[in-house]
């Protein structure tokens, strides 16, 4: 992790200009830092945008009428001096941008309709068995196209691949919908089962719905499994990834794992290696709201844990929320800037200082001493 801002970094990373290394800080820096994810978040609006405008050819007298202007005002600033030509070319200037604007206005005016979206297809590729999409099976390769399913058996699976920033291998009895795709945003719904991603694009490119919860890609690679009742288990191998519902956010590292709900949303998300008793508690704490349980989890927690504690700092409330706040801090002290009111307060400028402190400890793997 590194601790500069990246904005300046945000387009060379949207155009793929950054080496393989750069693109991993990048995306790790825009993941802890709130004020450059904004910014991304900024950028990547404005590429949607753009992409929704027309393109389209300008009439022949437009142009002809522009360069004839752009001729008078250039001829005009020649004979001038002084004072007087800076006004000329100020004046040329806003007049060019005045009749640009008027043909652009004509252009958007006189465009002609659309005849609809083009349909868009993701390449699926049989890997066992006989892939379903709709009702044709797949015998070698296939196309998925916006709105299709594709469905896999108890002997069948398949590979497709996401647009050209990753692929996703879907497991036997797996139901999976492509619900969109376009430059600034690819979406799966997965229904019921397990699939496999693995995305090497920028973040939150990439999504998959689910009944409980919306797994937004950081750039990394991942399980998700679906039960028959619409609960999720997501487990990260590298980068992160974040499950979101309405307000509520989870941001899972490689080495984690985080559990959905249907009604509740994404719980808390811990290490795969914490204690078994840590795992049980922090479940009754998430989904069966058992705040006796908070105390097992707080005995049984260790530094890397901190994961953990920092989500719950906004979970819960009053004398719990001081629990849980002075626990972390007797693993990780708070650094210079970030004050225990403040962190009560949940303010979010300290809580991200501190997380900066913090994934140290969770990335390193050392459990420490309670």
């Amino acid at each position: 992790m590194f601790f500069r801002h990246v904005t300046k970094d945000i387009s060379a990373y949207c155009q793929g200009e950054l080496s393989t290394e750069q693109s991993k800080q990048f995306a790790e820096h825009i993941i802890s830092c709130a004020r450059c994810r904004t910014k991304f978040e900024e950028v990547k609006l404005g590429i949607r945008l753009a992409e929704q405008l027309p393109q389209l050819s300008a009439p022949d007298h437009l142009w002809r009428d522009l360069e004839s202007l752009l001729a008078k005002q250039t001829s005009s600033v020649r004979s001038g001096s002084g004072v007087r030509t800076w006004r000329v070319q100020f004046a040329a200037a806003a007049v060019v941008l005045l009749i640009a604007g008027i043909g652009g206005l004509w252009l958007y005016k006189n465009r002609t309709p659309s005849v609809g979206p083009q349909k868009s297809a993701w390449q699926v590729k049989r890997l066992d068995g006989t892939p379903r999409i709709g009702s044709e099976g797949i015998s070698n390769n296939g196309e998925l196209g916006v709105g299709e399913w594709l469905e896999t058996d108890g002997r069948s699976r398949a590979q497709i691949a996401v647009g050209s920033i990753g692929n996703v291998v879907i497991d036997e009895n797996t139901r999976v919908r492509l619900l969109e795709t376009h430059a600034t945003e690819h979406r799966l719904e997965l229904a019921r089962g397990k699939m496999s991603a693995r995305i090497w694009a920028p973040p939150r490119l990439f999504f998959v719905d689910t009944p409980s919860a919306v797994a937004a890609d950081l750039g990394c690679a991942y399980t998700l499994e679906v039960d028959d009742h619409g609960a999720s288990l997501l487990h990260v191998t590298s980068g992160w990834v974040a499950l979101e519902l309405k307000d509520r956010e989870s941001m899972v590292p490689a080495g984690a794992a985080c559990e959905t709900r249907p009604g509740i949303g994404p719980g808390t998300p811990y290490f795969e290696d914490s204690a078994p008793g840590f795992r049980e508690a922090l479940q009754k704490v998430d989904f069966d709201n058992d705040s006796n349980a908070l105390g097992l989890l707080l005995d049984q927690a260790r530094p890397r844990d901190t994961l953990t504690l920092w989500h719950l700092l906004a979970r819960v409330n009053g004398e719990d929320r001081v629990r849980v706040y002075d626990k972390m801090a007797a693993f990780v002290p708070p650094p210079a800037g970030v004050t225990r009111e403040g962190v009560l307060q949940l303010d979010q400028e300290m809580l991200e200082t501190w997380r900066h402190v913090l994934e140290s400890t969770w990335m390193s793997g050392g459990s420490g001493k309670k």
